[in-house]
């Protein structure tokens, strides 16, 4: 509720911004003039001077207060000089974090990362950021896993960057979903990091719609250098991947996630187990997030799938959406449910697994789940992870 107030209160001065179309739209007025100017993130005399590396015992305890523990209160104030001279000011920050929906576990993670909001003034520094926040639709949760946000300048920094990116993207919800994708994109800035970015794409060959559906999918890839994206250009071409292609963007999005030595790992990875580099490569261009996960994770996915299923390699490549699958969250539980039926006589024994594993959660609970749950109720059990998935009987 708070934030779709706050949304309203500012949607209509973002509206104001001026498109950047060809230009880069770096340009344009405060979208936020009734918000007061945030002159410096804190006030120096707010911080006692430390003389050494060593936390304050007094701030680690009240970080413990909030929910850290002794470990992490100790390791958040480490080497920052950082000393809460007003509880008060810091009951207030906590309070007002609160009342912009943060749960316990949002400020117990933001305060880990960025304990030093706790000594800012929360009316006239914290509130106006995390209403400019707010009218973005970013959620608490997504603010507190880049907590750094809360300690840019919002004159100098945040709205300026939502400036330049209005005129890539061009629509409230593109820019509002590409944020809360990525909400540390923000922090990145407007000349040292997002123009540069936008320039070497456009110089690479991409077109304005182009861009600025790439920033929607991924727009954490302001933080990567010009330097990296023409790499993963040409490594996209010599794989055989054109920009006209419509899986293209999708493609770079997953090569510029990963390091060049990392993507070559990961070719090998999936070779070990019997296919050809063609093979990898075309089912990368089909599921480019396939190569994404963390190496055990895809060993782990695939030695199940091969030993349980009894699937080809081949077969998982020409199907490599199932890789994009969580194990344990979703093809065990409806590797489950289909042992449930097989046993109670529902479904054959011999059913194509592969392609009963397959589709969206919507399918798959439609087709096996609801239409059996009055016949079979172990079927609902087995899809909420209560009837675990031991092996198919054959």
């Amino acid at each position: 509720m708070l934030a779709s107030i706050c949304r309203r209160r500012l949607l209509f001065r973002i509206h104001q911004i001026p498109g950047g179309g060809g230009g880069g739209g770096g340009g344009g007025t405060n979208p936020l003039q009734s918000i007061p100017p945030a002159r410096n993130s804190y006030s120096s005399s707010a911080v006692a001077d430390v003389s050494n590396s060593e936390p304050c015992p007094d701030t680690v305890s009240y970080l413990i207060s909030c929910g850290l523990s002794p470990t992490a209160a100790a390791a958040a104030t480490t080497g920052q000089r950082l000393r809460i001279c007003s509880t008060d000011k810091a009951d207030a920050v906590c309070a007002l974090l609160r009342h912009y929906g943060f749960a316990n576990a949002d400020i117990i993670r933001t305060l880990r990362s960025a304990p030093s909001i706790l000594i800012v003034d929360p009316e006239r520094i914290l509130r106006p950021k995390l209403d400019f926040l707010a009218s973005l639709g970013l959620e608490p949760r997504k603010i507190a896993s880049a907590p750094f946000l809360l300690e840019r300048s919002l004159d100098k920094r945040l709205v300026p960057s939502m400036q330049f990116l209005r005129g890539i993207i061009g629509s409230d919800d593109g820019l509002r979903l590409g944020f809360s994708r990525a909400p540390r994109a923000l922090m990145a800035g407007v000349d040292k990091n997002m123009r540069p970015v936008v320039e070497t794409l456009r110089r690479c060959g991409l077109t304005d719609a182009a861009i600025s559906k790439l920033l929607v999918i991924h727009m954490g890839m302001l933080m990567a250098s010009p330097d990296r994206i023409r790499e993963v250009f040409d490594e996209l071409k010599e794989i055989g991947m054109c920009i006209s292609d419509s899986r293209f963007l999708y493609c770079f999005r997953a090569m510029c996630s990963l390091k060049r030595g990392t993507w070559r790992r990961k070719l090998e990875l999936f070779q070990s187990f019997g296919v050809s580099e063609g093979e990898v490569l075309q089912a990368f261009k089909t599921q480019p997030t396939i190569v994404l996960s963390a190496d055990e994770s895809i060993k782990r996915k695939v030695r199940f799938l091969l030993d349980e299923l009894k699937l080809g390699m081949t077969d998982i490549m020409l199907h490599p959406v199932i890789l994009g699958y969580s194990l344990d969250k979703c093809i065990l539980p409806r590797c489950a449910v289909l042992t449930v039926l097989m046993r109670e006589g529902k479904i054959q024994r011999d059913i194509k697994l592969l392609q009963a594993l397959l589709g969206s959660s919507r399918i798959f609970s439609t087709r096996y789940v609801l239409r059996h749950a009055n016949d079979v109720p172990d079927v609902v059990k087995a899809y909420e992870g209560k009837i675990k998935f031991e092996n198919f009987i054959q």
